[in-house]
């Protein structure tokens, strides 16, 4: 078996090879991309056993354990598609690995690799690797994932948006009842502060509460003005 530790950042990935007695093989800084992983399965290929030769290629990939602190993304859907037996390590667990062999416990690029090569090759038996899934299962976890993201940036926009007018235009949350709301968000535009807002048309607030198909728009635009 060979055994890789991925430690993987936004652009790039630092890995480290080696063998089952623990020698090390290689270490690489390779791209994010297809780039990259064409470099891995190469490396993977230069240091393979002469056995391996005589094997089918899934069976040969399926020698190759990889560790990495993630369970997503393409890069990880790469490697499990090439047939490697892939760990996606939780970081909490490689936290308390790195330090048993760290005094200090600091995190260093090259010594993650390695410590996340040993834990596949010395402790897998307690780590989940990463199932395959359908073309339709990984399309709705992306667009699952996508939506929440965007749900949850939506909310800390609001938030922030919150508590900037609680400081200087405390009246707008008054006014508004929902601060995401697309006619808010074109008064807001329009007014975004006391001033500009008291000099606010009637015209203008019922031209955004009718473009945003509210009810009661006559009542409910004279509030905001009084407001």
């Amino acid at each position: 078996m060979l055994f890789i530790g991925d430690d993987w950042a936004e652009d790039h990935h630092d890995v480290e090879l080696v063998d089952g007695q623990g020698r090390i093989l290689a270490r690489r800084r390779l791209p994010e991309g297809l780039g990259g992983i064409t470099r891995l399965h190469a490396l993977v290929a230069e240091h393979a056993p002469e056995e391996w030769a005589d094997l089918d290629p899934a069976e040969a990939a399926a020698q190759v354990l990889v560790g990495i602190e993630t369970d997503r993304g393409p890069w990880v859907g790469a490697l499990v598609a090439a047939g490697y037996t892939v760990y996606g390590l939780n970081p909490k667990s490689v936290a308390r690995y790195r330090e048993r062999h760290s005094t200090s416990g600091a995190k260093s690029d090259t010594a993650d690799a390695h410590l996340l090569a040993e834990i596949v090759r010395l402790d897998r038996a307690h780590h989940r690797p990463v199932a395959g899934d359908s073309a339709t299962g990984e399309a709705v976890k992306v667009t699952a994932r996508a939506h929440q993201s965007m749900i949850w940036d939506r909310t800390r926009h609001v938030l922030r948006l919150r508590a900037a007018l609680r400081d200087f235009f405390p009246a707008a949350l008054s006014a508004f009842e929902d601060l995401d709301e697309p006619d808010t968000l074109v008064l807001l535009a329009q007014a975004p502060d006391p001033d500009s807002a008291s000099r606010l048309s009637r015209a203008k607030v019922v031209r955004a509460l009718t473009a945003a198909n509210r009810r009661d728009v006559t009542a409910r635009s004279e509030k905001i003005r009084q407001i």
